[in-house]
């Protein structure tokens, strides 16, 4: 199925309804009761996904180095998400990227517009990810780009302002690589692989796999017990790393069917998997739901880095990790035909990667 040139209904910034002063949001946003988040009486305040503290593999100090990479292993077996601490991006890198985008999102409406998105890229200005006539949209705006491979990257269609701000993208996401690259070569060696074995998988060099960003911007809501700022879904990526906002909690991970609403670690960024590595390591690592909850009071920026695999590569199971006793789980598919699935209906929990199970 190939996308439209455009959107089958008039887009409205969800900033500008937030901006109106109305006590409700249009019926466009209100989920269905079963979907909408529950304010009261959680159960799960006290628990948070792992922080885990890099330092060592960073440092390459060998005493703890083993230590810090069997973290890494639970996190992704129990929880498929963890936060990552002394992770060798400044400070000032991390909070400065997100606060520029803070002040695009503040820009002049006709200026954001000239980067009005649609579906056949996503790349730019947004407010809805599924293209389906008659959706209930989520409560929020965003940016999307691309990073690698370079041939996609055009500086000319990221934002020229504020000042700075491509410079501080181009910074933020050499790091990202960095770190999406120490992550891979972790993942692999804890399955037992090849230490190289995830990179050739996503395409090999970093030229060859695929980054790209979607900065979201969660205006305040009036009525968030009806809405969320993004439904649930499991990432259709390789691995995400997400710069929350550390003063206004939103993200929300599903663990034995409860939902936890994550405490950011002060400069941490979150790292969650997605669905190809949950194919690539047959089920070991599981991509898992996640949403976003919004706020009557304030707004909320985040940063989402996706790392995919190259584009036409087929994914599979890993042969190392088939066995007769764990048969392959899914069929081979590439990230291009699988991506399809979420710019077409958006957000859908965890339907596709179940859908690619293979028949027993």
């Amino acid at each position: 199925m190939n996308c439209p040139k455009d959107w089958p209904e008039l887009v409205v910034r969800v900033q500008s309804l937030s901006e109106t002063g109305n006590t409700m949001i249009p019926d466009r946003y209100i989920k269905p009761p079963p979907e909408r988040p529950c304010f009261t009486g959680d159960t799960t305040f006290n628990l948070n996904i792992p922080v885990i503290d890099l330092s060592a593999l960073m440092t390459g100090d060998p005493t703890l180095v083993n230590a810090t990479m069997d973290e890494i292993s639970d996190a992704c077996r129990e929880w498929g998400f963890f936060q990552v601490v002394n992770h060798g991006i400044r400070d000032e890198v991390v909070d400065g990227v997100r606060e520029i985008w803070r002040s695009f999102f503040h820009l002049p409406m006709e200026m954001k517009q000239e980067y009005a998105n649609s579906p056949t890229t996503y790349e730019g200005y947004g407010s809805r990810l599924g293209f389906q006539k008659g959706a209930i949209l989520d409560w929020s705006d965003y940016f999307f780009l691309h990073y690698l491979p370079s041939n996609l990257k055009d500086h000319n269609k990221w934002p020229s302002q504020p000042p700075f701000l491509r410079e501080a993208v181009e910074e933020y996401s050499k790091e990202i690589v960095k770190l999406g690259n120490v992550l891979l070569k972790v993942f692999s060696i804890n399955l037992g692989l090849e230490e190289d074995y995830l990179q050739k998988a996503f395409g090999g060099d970093n030229d060859n796999i695929g980054t790209c960003l979607r900065v979201n911007f969660y205006p305040k809501c009036p009525q968030p017990d009806l809405t969320l700022g993004l439904s649930s879904h499991s990432d259709p990526g390789g691995m995400t790393f997400l710069l929350p906002d550390e003063h206004v909690s939103g993200l929300q991970v599903r663990k034995d069917g409860e939902w936890i609403t994550v405490k950011p670690a002060p400069h941490a960024i979150i790292v969650n998997i997605g669905d190809q590595i949950q194919v690539l390591t047959n089920a070991i690592y599981k991509s898992v739901e996640h949403r976003v909850i919004v706020n009557s009071d304030k707004e909320r920026v985040s940063l989402a880095y996706f790392l995919n695999p190259k584009s036409d590569v087929l994914i599979a199971p890993a042969s190392k990790l088939v066995t007769p006793k764990t048969p392959a789980l899914y069929q081979s598919m590439t990230f291009n035909e699988y991506r399809l699935f979420m710019r077409t209906k958006g957000p859908q929990g965890k339907s596709q990667v179940e859908s690619l199970k293979s028949p027993k």
